[in-house]
């Protein structure tokens, strides 16, 4: 995939879907046993997930984890300048204070992101829809090339699913494409895909363009799954 697209995974409960995404991110609980992940043309399969963040790939996850102790404010500051330095090869590349915080309250404005959340610990005792819009604050904030979003519409009511799907796509560009992995067509109703695969038991089983997701939603996958 290229920056400035955004590619729908669809498919049923247990065909693999997060686990494309957590192999692709560098999970160390997933170990790929076959092919190889190439971006822009380097292969990125053993490199670490830190490693794989740094080059432009970042996960949201279904379930963002809490991190205790470690306020959004920091948690972001360092991850940015971790970034800015293996851009740097090496060399304190450190984001200025100031420039910091104008962006961050900027975006937090932008995505609904109650600014009382800064000082807290991320997503320690978060809503599921502050956390999922925390997650594209982080997005907004980092920058990545290419973002891969694991079911980010679950858990979502109609307003918050509105509001992260916005988010999304406001930040799609010719810097950013994006992964978006989900059971339904609902979050494609404010993302709209320019292409769909059908994943299904490990495997893309068939591709189309936004018509096929609308197609899904109406027949489901009981077609697809009787050819694998």
């Amino acid at each position: 995939m290229n920056a400035n697209e955004v590619h729908a995974v669809m498919g049923p409960n247990g065909s693999g879907k997060s686990t494309l995404a957590y192999a692709l991110m560098g999970h160390p609980a997933y170990v790929i046993t076959e092919g190889r992940i190439l971006f822009d043309g380097e292969d990125l399969t053993e490199l670490e997930a830190d490693e794989r963040a740094q080059r432009g790939l970042f996960l949201a996850f279904q379930y963002p984890h809490a991190v205790p102790g470690v306020t959004v404010t920091s948690f972001l500051r360092s991850a940015i300048n971790a970034i800015r330095k293996a851009r740097k090869g090496g060399e304190d590349d450190p984001v200025a204070i100031p420039e910091f915080r104008k962006e961050l309250l900027e975006q937090m404005d932008r995505l609904k992101v109650s600014r009382e959340l800064a000082s807290r610990y991320l997503n320690d005792g978060f809503s599921g829809g502050e956390k999922k819009r925390v997650e594209i604050l982080q997005m907004a904030m980092l920058k990545p090339r290419i973002a891969i979003l694991d079911e980010t519409d679950s858990g979502l009511d109609i307003d918050a699913l509105r509001v992260v799907a916005r988010g999304v796509k406001d930040l799609v560009s010719p810097e950013m494409g994006a992964l978006v992995i989900t059971h339904y067509q609902r979050i494609l109703e404010y993302i709209t895909p320019d292409f769909v695969h059908v994943f299904i038991d490990g495997r893309i089983v068939e591709e189309g363009g936004p018509e096929l997701a609308h197609k899904l939603e109406a027949e489901g996958y009981e077609r697809y799954e009787a050819k694998v």
